[in-house]
């Protein structure tokens, strides 16, 4: 069976302020005409499909589009919600759209049962676990402390005893939208981190055939058998070096799996560029780079005067400008954005009471900051889906 693996859309989403709704109608085009020529015998989307739970009318319709297109090849998608999506929203009228092969799966309940496909070789059981919120679904799933790792181990617990019950050489594939150990995160994702967690480690998913990743955006290849397929689209400039591409996987009879890039249309290249202003405007190796989307670092010790207007006159698509001069590390004036850069909520938080008591938090205390802030990030993941 040929599967063709994508996740993490994120229709509506713009670009630092360009709108992006052409290039994702782009990729869906692509997608259908993959799905056409390749001889795919099932789509799997594993989550994100909005960037929102909300999603603009424009993103609700290009998801529309998509999936009729979907259905009227008559190739079957599954579908699973991801922590941007509402799961609610996303599986309004589920059960209706799953008559015409479109089968959307985000009811943690649901987790165990799946959606059964064949081919000449037998069945496949494909899998859906949406995100899981660990402090929504612990209760569901009888897990006594909210965690990443619980949740998901007791979800692959019914998979398990599901696949259990099914004909011998029965293959099988999980949609999971989660961090996996391993996993090389980008600045564009949000963060889902619990108790001071955010990772799982893959062999949560042993037991199957296929898993098919979603949340991180760069295409990785955890192990053989557990794979990212990354957005298709670049989300922030971290993703500047990323080949966005998604997964032909073919499923061998015995379950075994071979697996192909497929690469996605590109809008427009980006490029990160550093140096002073004077020497970005100069440098001819930078040429190639003229009609990229551009992030440029000024390095310059005193702000230069019209920095943007001056950059776009050879750079038209500049989108963001940083201030960054070169300093000794003891510098007091290095930025307070800088002093912050890749430090967690948890972090500052830690950081900000040794620097009112004169000693950090202790074991106890830590504790405290990390149910607080999980307990804020519930709050507003329950917010989000009562919207």
């Amino acid at each position: 069976m040929r599967l063709l693996h994508t996740s993490d859309w994120h229709l509506g989403r713009a670009f630092h302020r360009v709108n992006m709704l052409g290039a994702q109608a782009e990729f869906i085009g692509h997608l259908v005409t993959t799905v056409r020529e390749r001889g795919v015998d099932a789509v799997v989307v594993s989550g994100d499909v909005y960037d929102r739970a909300v999603p603009p009318l424009a993103a609700v319709e290009l998801y529309d589009d998509a999936l009729h297109r979907l259905a009227d090849l008559g190739v079957p998608t599954v579908m699973i919600s991801g922590n941007h999506d509402s799961a609610r929203r996303l599986g309004v009228g589920a059960g209706l759209i799953d008559r015409a092969g479109i089968h959307l799966r985000t009811e943690p309940s649901a987790s165990g049962t799946p959606v059964v496909l064949s081919d000449r070789h037998g069945e496949v059981a494909f899998y859906g676990l949406p995100y899981l919120e660990p402090t929504l679904v612990k209760d569901e799933f009888g897990v006594e402390k909210a965690g990443h790792e619980a949740v998901l181990a007791a979800a692959m617990d019914r998979v398990r005893a599901d696949l259990a019950t099914r004909a011998p050489g029965t293959r099988s594939v999980v949609l999971a939208h989660a961090f996996v150990t391993g996993g090389e995160a980008s600045d564009s994702e949000r963060d889902i981190t619990v108790g001071g967690v955010a990772s799982v480690p893959a062999g949560v998913f042993d037991g199957v055939d296929y898993v098919a990743l979603g949340h991180l955006h760069g295409c990785q290849t955890i192990t053989e058998r557990v794979r990212y397929s990354g957005s298709p689209l670049a989300y922030s400039f971290s993703e500047a070096e990323h080949r966005k591409t998604m997964w032909l996987v073919d499923l061998g009879a015995d379950g075994s799996v071979g697996a192909e890039r497929v690469d996605c249309p590109v809008p427009r290249a980006l490029a990160r560029i550093r140096g002073t202003l004077e020497e970005l405007l100069a440098d001819p190796g930078l040429t190639r780079h003229e009609e990229a989307w551009i992030e440029a670092t000024l390095t310059d010790p005193v702000r230069p005067a019209d920095p943007m207007a001056r950059l776009a006159e050879r750079f038209p698509h500049t989108l963001s400008l940083v201030f960054d001069p070169e300093r000794t590390p003891g510098d007091p004036d290095v930025s307070y954005a800088r002093r912050l850069a890749d430090r967690s909520d948890q972090e500052i938080a830690e950081d900000f009471v040794a620097h009112v008591r004169g000693a950090g938090p202790d074991e106890c205390e830590r504790a405290v900051l990390r149910d607080a802030f999980d307990a804020v990030r519930a709050d507003e993941a329950v917010r989000e889906v009562a919207r």
